[in-house]
């Protein structure tokens, strides 16, 4: 049976790994698009700020690092299918521990001064009356490559409106929605997930054989037009160290070092190296915030976030790579017109980016915090106080965020700082009343949850969609002549060592720090700070808004402009390595033509000298005849 298993393999393997290399790409892309996915829901679960969830995200690549550029070296002399499926299974491991904290450590305990209590109609007062001293004890107690991550936002949206502890507590006691921003989804379910998916996908690998059947080579005459422009190398490359061939490491080693030495002095391939470096830090960064940045700007559940990037973004992404390679096609562009048309679709891209400044919601009213109590009818970002005279009776907490909406439609950081003195009802039902601070009367009541105010933002959001799809198709046009560029620009003998050292330098220098300062940089924009259990700061609840946009699209568009600066000397780079190798194809030609010429002259020569040497023959034969 196995014997006849691995005959139907070899027949079958060019297909074979083809489907297993689209499952691999598909469980990778899959899990790094969920890691985004899950990044409120980690800083919420954990109390962290957003650079060190950034740290978390950036550790996703740093596994790569010390191997991805040797790997891509020695991986056509080695088994690849088997070091694909050992990669495979590592990064199934490493998808299981990320997941494995919500099993080791307790619940998850979020700020409320709701309880749940039953059979009972005496609710605590939201007003303590007492020392202050009784607040303080606290117990101390993240196209196949992009369906993937289509899939991956779709499980973290799934993921998101299930509660993190669904079935270790009772629903019917928790007091906060996916939409309040202490809500925390079940982020390590679909970590489970991902781990199976990509455990699964190793297993092909080890079936398939060290080489694929070579096929037959194709002569000019079959080559398509696109490979004649693009391809200009033979077909059969015979490398220095055949895959089939027993050397030693050593050897091999040898001639790394070299070889990167002559990678590195290619000016070109270093202009492209610094100019996708900055765009992806750009991509990346934006990428990895954009659901919280749908969130708090445009007050979306962290859910509804992750599915519109499953659902509308990445599609359209894979719809401009597909089309880009479509027109590359269609109008048959060579080298230079292939980085002009990727350069071309970027900076489009780049200009209808700019309307995303003027696309504005504005901000929550929080009394204390965005508004004053003593004007409640303009939002300013001046240093607020949570105390006035209103609540000056209650001894309450600053540190505490467990909002509520009064009748007056401003949110207030707590039912104490509300002023409120008693309540009734229970979990998400519960209404406070007598809340000073609401009326002047003092009767007027609060619920549970922040004030929603969503009008201006819902008439603004769906702009903020059609502009992103739109950005985002232009901007993928250029992806597939992007890569082809890069792939054209090396001689063949570098191009496995060009894009393993492509893909380790964007990884070390974009995935990693992109999300780290990003993050740093919109924690400047937090207004108001979350408390963790064990003292210190936690995650943010509430940011400046205006602030968050102008500093993350601010970032954002700043690197692109850099990138666009360094393209100028690439160009002219190209322009004058393309004219040399144009120079030293017609002097080719013309030896090649003056060889050609001097075969032919001899040629003649020597038919001319086998006349001359027949016709001699034939007057002797004549002359003999006569006598």
């Amino acid at each position: 049976m196995f014997s006849i298993l691995s005959t139907a393999l070899l027949r079958d393997t060019p297909t074979m790994f083809l489907v297993a290399l689209s499952f691999a790409y598909f469980s990778k892309a899959l899990s790094g698009s969920y890691m985004k996915s899950t990044i409120t829901q980690l800083e919420r679960r954990f109390d962290i700020p957003s650079y060190l969830i950034g740290v978390i995200d950036g550790s996703f690549e740093m596994g790569n690092l010390l191997v991805i550029a040797f790997v891509s070296y020695f991986g056509a002399k080695l088994h690849r299918p088997k070091i694909i499926a050992v990669g495979c299974v590592l990064m199934s491991i490493g998808t299981f521990i990320i997941a494995l904290p919500h099993f080791i450590i307790g619940r998850y305990e979020f700020e409320t001064s709701l309880r749940w209590v039953v059979n009972s109609t005496l609710n605590p007062s939201p007003c303590p009356l007492g020392s202050p001293a009784d607040l303080t004890q606290h117990g101390c107690v993240q196209t196949i490559s992009v369906v993937g991550p289509v899939f991956g936002y779709l499980l973290g949206s799934l993921c998101a409106k299930i509660y993190v502890d669904i079935g270790f507590v009772k629903m019917e006691t928790i007091t906060i929605t996916p939409a309040d921003a202490r809500w925390v989804g079940a982020w390590w379910l679909g970590y489970l997930i991902a781990g199976v998916i990509t455990l699964l996908s190793a297993i092909p690998f080890w079936f398939l054989p060290r080489s694929l059947p070579i096929p037959d080579p194709q002569g000019p005459e079959e080559c398509t037009p696109e490979q004649t422009r693009f391809i200009k190398d033979p077909p059969l490359l015979k490398h220095k160290y055949p895959a089939d061939e027993n050397t030693t490491f050593i050897e091999m080693a040898k001639d790394f070092i070299p070889t990167l030495r002559t990678l590195l002095g290619h000016p070109v391939y270093l202009i492209y190296l610094c100019v996708t470096i900055i765009q992806l830090n750009s991509l990346i960064g934006m990428v990895t915030y954009k659901p919280k940045y749908i969130e708090q700007h445009f007050r979306q559940s962290a859910s509804k976030a992750n599915f519109l990037m499953g659902v509308i973004n990445i599609p359209a992404v894979a719809l401009g790579m597909f089309s880009g390679g479509l027109l590359m096609k269609r109008l048959k562009l060579n080298i230079m017109g292939a980085a002009r048309f990727a350069f071309g679709t970027s900076l489009i891209g780049y200009i209808l980016s700019l309307f995303f400044f003027a696309i504005s919601c504005e901000n929550a009213k929080v009394a204390g915090v965005t508004l004053s109590y003593n004007s409640m009818d303009r939002i300013s970002y001046d240093t607020h106080s949570l105390f006035t005279t209103c609540n000056s009776d209650c001894f309450c907490s600053a540190s505490d965020w467990d909002p509520v909406c009064g009748e007056n439609g401003i949110t207030y950081v707590s039912p104490c700082l509300a002023g409120c003195t008693s309540s009734s009802g229970s979990g998400k039902n519960t209404v406070f009343s007598n809340c000073s601070c609401v009326g002047v009367a003092g009767n007027f009541t609060a619920s549970t949850g922040q004030c929603l105010h969503k009008d201006d933002c819902d008439r603004m959001f769906p702009y903020f969609l059609a502009l992103s799809v739109i950005t985002s198709f232009i901007i993928s046009l250029g992806g597939t002549p992007g890569y082809m560029f890069l792939i054209r620009c090396i001689k063949p003998q570098l191009k496995s060592l060009a894009l393993g050292f492509h893909a380790l330098s964007t990884r070390t220098l974009a995935g990693i720090p992109a999300p780290i300062y990003f993050g740093a940089i919109i924690d400047t924009t937090c207004l108001k700070w979350g408390q963790k259990r064990c003292g210190g700061i936690g995650a943010c609840r509430i940011y400046n808004t205006t602030a968050y946009r102008i500093a993350y699209l601010g970032l954002t568009l700043s690197l692109r402009t850099i990138s666009f600066i360094i393209c100028i000397p690439g160009f002219i780079l190209l322009g004058r390595q393309l004219r040399k190798e144009e120079r030293n194809a017609i002097h080719g030609a013309l030896a090649n033509g003056g060889t050609e010429l001097e075969a032919l002259r001899k040629e003649e020569f020597v038919i001319s000298n086998s006349d001359q040497s027949q016709q001699t023959v034939d007057n002797s034969t004549a002359r003999e005849t006569r006598l």
